[in-house]
């Protein structure tokens, strides 16, 4: 038997509404607050007699803004599929204050959001997002303003896989926000966005990290990770080389100066 989900709202009903980013963040976000610190310890993937993942262990800070860099094939995608539980990992925990949550449950505290995924391909931008909405509860208004806020209001009627790549990027982003999981992760966020489009979503992302949402990003442009992220994980050839503040970092590097790109080079 063939099941047909519908949404919550009709598209057509949508209305679009000016608004400032921190009112957007704080409408469709305020639910989202959390004081859960998540320690992840020794998180290790191995294919066959590969470690794609080796002994990840880091902190997820409550309202921040925590970027995941390093170059293609370094295991920034291993390491997010290993967290959200999507992929088993060979070794290591996720622990939430202290309490170790197993792969099953982590779907009530995180959202991840893969890179290069379309779901949903024969329905409309404005379906998508009108089902997450009422799938996941998010205020009436949220939809509207997300599709102020990153631009796909003109988008609304257009099929999911009609769109470009940085289109698709937008709607994957939206479809993120509309979550009420207090951390929300995102593969490659800024991916195929042109130099205006990838400053309007880091306002976004910087509005929903100041109403109370917990971000990490996985990014490998040095560049945009130095312009959003609070503190930083560096990961070279599946090991965790470094975390912390562009500071701490550039401590540990050993260096008196010098921008990310330095310190990552340093560091590697």
């Amino acid at each position: 038997m063939n099941v047909v989900l519908l949404p919550a709202v009709a598209p057509a009903t949508l209305q679009i509404h000016m608004v400032s980013p921190l009112a957007l963040a704080r409408r469709f976000a305020p639910h989202t607050r959390s004081n859960a610190v998540i320690a992840v310890d020794n998180l290790s993937k191995r294919f066959g007699a590969f470690w794609a993942l080796r002994g990840a262990s880091f902190s997820i800070r409550p309202g921040e803004i925590l970027g995941l860099i390093g170059p293609n094939g370094s295991g920034k995608s291993t390491l997010f599929q290993c967290l959200a539980g999507i992929a088993p990992a060979t070794l290591g925990t996720v622990s939430v204050d202290g309490t170790p949550v197993g792969a099953g449950d982590r779907k009530h505290i995180l959202y991840f959001v893969p890179d290069g995924i379309r779901p949903w391909p024969d329905q409309t931008v404005g379906w998508v997002l009108a089902f997450t909405s009422g799938l996941h509860g998010a205020p009436g208004s949220a939809v509207a303003d997300l599709m102020r806020a990153l631009a796909l209001a003109p988008l609304r009627g257009a099929r999911l896989h009609e769109l470009s790549k940085g289109e698709h990027r937008r709607v994957l982003l939206a479809i993120g926000l509309l979550t009420p999981h207090p951390l929300l992760m995102l593969d490659e966020p800024f991916d195929g966005l042109d130099l205006r489009q990838t400053r309007d979503v880091m306002s976004v992302l910087k509005d929903a990290a100041a109403s109370g949402r917990t971000l990490f990003l996985s990014i490998h442009q040095l560049g945009d990770a130095g312009r959003i992220c609070d503190r930083l994980v560096l990961l070279s050839s599946g090991e965790i080389v470094g975390e912390g503040t562009l500071d701490e970092l550039r401590a540990k590097a050993k260096l008196a100066t010098g921008g990310l790109e330095e310190v990552f080079l340093a560091l590697t």
